[in-house]
């Protein structure tokens, strides 16, 4: 992967949460976060899984800690590039956000630029809900999660839905949405 500065890769997911995540509505409450700056973008220029984790468990810890900010997208931009390593990361996230207290706080989910879910092919379009410029590990309170599910109709349809307007959308149009916001240092 060809190394780009920090803030091209804050930039470059930032243009993927506006263009992707709340330019189709995957995610109910990401425009009202974004319009309150609640949203925080970390990079972690780290390939140690070890160093990652501990990384990973202050960044529980401050946003736990912060007043204002809702949710964090934790961006790796190098050393996970493979899906099955990214994977063993965001395992082991998970039970350390556990092993911390913080099951019922924050909730963890995962993005990745090869994203494939289980079972599904890896050119379906459905794969590009979650596919993501870098690999990311997304932390969002849970308390947000539930405010904001109150006034949406149906909230356990959402992913249904996503996947839906993905194919709908077709393979080649998701990776243009996902090209265009790559970037361009």
């Amino acid at each position: 992967m060809v190394m780009v500065s920090e803030q091209s890769v804050i930039e470059s997911c930032q243009q993927w949460v506006s263009t992707v995540v709340v330019g189709l509505n995957f995610c109910p409450f990401a425009k009202s976060v974004i319009e309150a700056k609640g949203l925080a973008y970390t990079v972690i220029d780290e390939r140690d899984i070890a160093r990652c984790l501990k990384i990973f468990c202050d960044e529980l810890k401050d946003l736990d800690a912060s007043e204002g900010i809702e949710t964090k997208l934790l961006i790796y931009p190098q050393g996970f590039e493979s899906f099955d390593d990214y994977l063993e990361l965001a395992a082991l996230a998970e039970a350390l956000l556990i092993e911390e207290g913080y099951e019922g706080v924050f909730q963890l989910a995962t993005f990745h630029p090869d994203y494939c879910f289980e079972g599904q092919k890896q050119d379906d379009p459905s794969n590009y809900t979650n596919r993501s410029p870098y690999p990311m590990l997304h932390l969002i309170r849970e308390a947000t999660i539930e405010a904001v599910l109150e006034n949406v109709a149906n909230p356990e349809k959402i992913p249904a839905r996503n996947i839906h307007l993905a194919r709908s959308k077709g393979r080649k149009e998701m990776e243009h949405l996902l090209q265009s916001c790559q970037p361009h240092d």
